[in-house]
């Protein structure tokens, strides 16, 4: 039966990861190989930047899914969650009756089994709340080891192997395998974790918002009494998901009754100026190159976490200071013409909301152009067609891309980019449908103007738009 290999031995040496280039397994080959096993990996997605940072770190990528990547001599496969069943490479693991386990299974037994979990959970926000918590720790010479999702400019990498006793996780609402339905943070028991927000997403797993609440609640009903959660006090769907633990609560972010509370915030670029109050009382003013007040609430409950590890309020306001941010989150990717060329990868209608809303309040004297792929499993189905209108409000001019592999999702399901490019100039905004991403760069190319500011918002790597569009301007 599949699943009676499901463990791990006690001896491990050779190992090998099943689809390795997604951005966990990936940073988990990276971890192994740094501790010493042998590694190897497969996927048949094998490209830039993935491809080359596991090269460089002399990790071996098969291209494909086939049986003969499944060798005598492997001690342990780790099976991706894009991995199905039906996969060759699973069949022939089975058949050799190899031991397997899943990415968090791995990530506990061989990184995180003598650690404090320190775990960032919520649909928006993760990925920077996770990377500023791990420079922060690092700035306090507490060594962290970490997992994220991003790329942290600091580090140039998205893992780190500390000495220290923390280890810092973004923890995932996707499920594990597809031998193991449930999320991805099911597997930990955090020390200490932070819940930002939690909305309807990933419509490819969950039927529903009640769905995604279950899967959060699940987690929430295991947390250890001893467990410190920090919880977003403005989001309504997290209000009844917390009674559902009993471990220890504190509240950040609006609420001036809450534990920790954002006050006066200027914007005198670079820089975001803001003040913080622990309790009703005054904590320090802080500043970050950091834009818009949801990554401000991002800083409030890592300042939090740092302040419980008795962290000091001028190690914590030099961490804000110094750190560069994540790869495609409001990274400036170049400037022509004066002419800015900025990434993110906002595709949720609420990332997009305030990632273009945020950007306009801190770049208020330039035209912002909004260019979006919706191309997640939740993006091209039509579930957000009502919504998305109203996140481009504060974009001067929108370009929006057909979907691409539309033809993944079933027809009476899709997302339709012309109708909400139709939708948008029904609320008086001048927006454009394009099939293809060379249409769009060729229209961007004799568009474009001193001043302005091209926002490009999506999950993949969008033809390379970016770098394209820099040689046109």
């Amino acid at each position: 039966m599949v699943g009676s290999q499901n463990r791990i031995p006690k001896q491990v040496h050779k190992i090998h990861l099943t689809a390795i280039c997604g951005t966990g397994m990936g940073a988990l080959a990276c971890m192994l190989k740094e501790q010493g096993f042998a590694i190897s990996g497969s996927d048949q997605k094998i490209y830039p930047p993935i491809s080359d940072f596991l090269t460089e770190r002399g990790i071996p990528i098969m291209d494909g899914f086939k049986p003969e990547h499944i060798s005598r001599g492997l001690d342990l496969v780790i099976v991706g969650n894009a991995v199905s069943r039906d996969n060759p490479e699973i069949k022939k693991m089975n058949q050799m009756g190899l031991p397997f386990c899943s990415m968090p299974q791995a990530l506990n037994r061989f990184v995180a089994a003598d650690k404090k979990v320190l775990l960032i959970a919520g649909t928006h926000g993760k990925t920077t709340t996770s990377s500023i918590l791990a420079w922060m720790l690092y700035k306090a010479g507490l060594d962290p080891s970490f997992m994220i999702g991003g790329i942290l400019q600091n580090f140039n990498s998205n893992y780190r192997l500390g000495a220290g006793e923390h280890i810092v996780i973004e923890g995932d609402e996707y499920d594990t395998a597809f031998f193991d339905k449930d999320p991805k943070f099911m597997h930990y028991q955090p020390a200490m974790s932070v819940l930002t927000s939690v909305e309807f997403d990933h419509a490819d797993i969950f039927r529903d918002l009640n769905h995604v609440q279950e899967a959060f609640g699940g987690f929430l009903s295991q947390l250890d009494r001893s467990s410190l959660l920090l919880v977003f006090d403005d989001d309504k769907n997290l209000r009844n998901l917390i009674s559902k633990t009993g471990c220890r609560i504190e509240l950040y972010g609006k609420n001036h009754s809450s534990d920790w509370c954002l006050g006066d915030v200027f914007i005198d670029p670079p820089w975001t100026i803001f003040e913080v109050l622990k309790s009703g009382t005054r904590f320090g003013k802080f500043k970050t190159r950091l834009i818009g007040k949801h990554n401000l609430f991002n800083a409030l409950s890592v300042m939090a976490i740092a302040h419980h590890l008795g962290v000091p309020a001028e190690v914590i306001s030099g961490a804000l200071e110094t750190f560069e941010g994540i790869k495609r989150r409001q990274q400036i990717r170049g400037q022509k013409n004066r002419i800015i060329v900025m990434d993110d990868f906002a595709h949720h209608p609420t990332a997009v909301r305030e990632t273009i809303e945020a950007v306009k309040s801190f770049y208020s004297q330039n035209r912002l152009i909004a260019v979006f792929e919706p191309r997640t499993n939740s993006s091209m189905r039509k579930v957000f067609q009502t919504v998305y209108p109203a996140s481009f409000d504060f974009a001067d001019l929108i370009c929006i891309r057909q979907p691409p592999l539309l033809e993944k999702i079933p027809f009476k399901e899709r997302f339709s980019s012309e109708q909400l490019v139709a939708d948008l100039k029904k609320r008086g905004k001048d927006a454009h449908f394009y099939g293809n991403t060379e249409s769009i760069i060729e229209f961007l190319s004799g568009e474009a103007k001193p001043g302005d500011l091209i926002l490009v918002m999506s999950n993949g790597g969008f033809d390379n738009i970016h770098e394209r569009l820099l040689d046109r301007l």
